[in-house]
């Protein structure tokens, strides 16, 4: 039966649901590939990916942080509607505390997670036959009731916080790799990106005759969350990978430093080369691995019909490269939000193309539903749309608009223009002139600046009117 019908009808082949690979990296700066122009970092594989697929320069985040940006990226929703609007951690460990287990289980990183109302991506694609396997960083809670398996994935292995040490796989001395519903140490002195790749190629392998979605949310190049301050000064790195940098191998040592709230005591950390050194090989093994499952939709010729997309979860943070931007990590400047993007999908999106459209991480749940034929609900607000008719060349973005709010430091995007209110830094900058924020415009264009004010307040009325989520709002 099965051949008659293709027979009849040989679209039917082309009309199958494509398999998705999302790929996000943790902190890796805006020029940190060789495909976004550094000439120092080494990325053959994402550069690959670039050339097979599209470039896009003006591919925003709605956080500058993880955990907001990551439960945006799986809800399709701005965090201040999903509820997710500022970071499960704890912040003891900023100042050299270890918790004891008993102090740990009442923390908030330990009970704290996203709304169980919040419908997931991995959920939705379940409706058009797809088994979903996440391996890597979770970031949205640490209870069953939070963890992937109870919000659409079918297998997951990885971590289940903000942050880990590369190889003891615990956060500031707390166990955090799980199996599925389960913590594990199993594999502990094992380098994580090394088993991330290796769970990736499992779940491949297992389901690669099937319609899959592969979320693959790298640590790297994030710094290690050790208690050490010559640890937790950056990234970490095998040395085979460092060895590919040997001009930072010969600069990289040791110097006195300060380490930030653990008081006046000088401690022995690494030196900006050997930090960079790190972050450079901590991207570096990613791009291997991320080879690996390149290689393998190759093998099982199954690239043609899989929609891979990979970005930054923020910008650039410690030893990374935001260049031409300003700022990085937890900033509203570009270097916090505009994060670096490929997308490729042969025969759907143009290949060797860069495409400078004003797009977001609000797209991609909504792309991913309609690449999947996948109806969204029509009881949920969605923020985004989809953007492969941007990349086609058929429509010019929808987008005209975006907003950011961290605690007290907010962000407004309209058009060209920016706004920047925060701690760091405020001022009006025109982005079509001015990618590196370097002219404050606000005393020249008052007009345009209360312009971008109102929009923003707006924006901020919207969310604070819609239904209410935890784990932060007041109902």
């Amino acid at each position: 039966m099965r051949l008659l019908i293709l027979l009849l009808f040989p679209f039917a082949l082309l009309a199958a649901p494509p398999n998705i690979v999302l790929i996000v990296s943790d902190d890796q700066g805006y020029r940190d590939l060789g495909c976004f122009g550094s000439k120092e970092i080494l990325t053959p594989q994402l550069d690959r990916l670039a050339k097979e697929g599209m470039k896009l320069t003006q591919f925003y985040v709605t956080w500058p942080a993880c955990t907001p940006s990551r439960g945006s990226l799986l809800t399709g929703r701005y965090p201040q509607r999903n509820g997710i609007y500022d970071m499960i951690r704890n912040e003891a460990p900023d100042y050299g505390y270890q918790y004891k287990p008993g102090e740990y289980e009442a923390t908030f990183e330990r009970i704290g997670g996203m709304d169980t109302r919040e419908v997931l991506l991995p959920a939705m694609l379940k409706k058009a036959g797809y088994v979903s396997g996440i391996f890597g960083k979770w970031d949205l809670g640490v209870h069953k009731r939070f963890l992937p398996l109870a919000r659409g994935f079918d297998d997951f292995y990885g971590f289940v916080n903000t942050g880990i040490d590369y190889y003891t796989h615990e956060r500031y001395g707390v166990p955090s790799m799980y199996r599925n519903n389960s913590p594990t140490i199993a594999d502990k002195g094992t380098y994580c990106t090394d088993l991330f790749e290796r769970e990736a190629v499992r779940f491949l392998e297992a389901n690669h005759r099937k319609p899959f979605f592969l979320y693959l949310p790298f640590n790297a190049p994030h710094g290690a969350s050790n208690l050490d301050p010559a640890i937790r000064t950056g990234a970490q790195a095998p040395e085979k990978f460092k060895k590919l940098y040997p001009k930072l191998q010969a600069q990289a040592g040791t110097e006195q430093r300060k380490r930030s709230r653990y008081g006046d005591k000088l401690y022995t950390v690494p030196n900006r080369a050997a930090r960079r050194l790190e972050f450079v090989g901590s991207v570096t093994a990613m791009d291997a691995a991320i080879g690996r499952v390149l290689g393998l939709l190759d093998q099982y010729n199954i690239a043609d019909n899989t929609l891979v997309i990979f970005f930054s979860d923020n910008g650039g943070g410690g030893a990374s490269d935001n260049t031409p931007l300003r700022g990085g990590k937890g900033q509203m400047f570009e270097g916090g939000l505009r994060v670096p993007c490929i997308i490729r999908w042969p025969g759907r999106v143009p290949a060797g193309k860069t495409s400078d459209a004003f797009l977001t991480t609000l797209e991609i749940f909504p792309t991913l539903l309609q690449a999947s034929d996948v109806k969204p609900p029509q009881d949920i607000i969605f923020d985004g749309f989809d953007l492969l008719p941007v990349l086609q060349g058929k429509t010019p973005s929808p987008r005209n608009a975006m907003f950011w709010q961290r605690r007290h430091d907010v962000g407004a995007r309209v058009g060209d223009w920016k706004w920047v209110d925060s701690n760091r830094g405020s001022g009006l900058f025109n982005l079509k002139t001015d990618i590196g924020e370097k002219q404050d415009l606000s005393a020249t264009h008052p007009g345009k600046l209360a312009e971008l004010k109102q929009h923003f307040a707006h924006w901020k009325k919207q969310m604070d009117a819609a239904e209410p989520r935890g784990p932060f709002r007041d109902f």
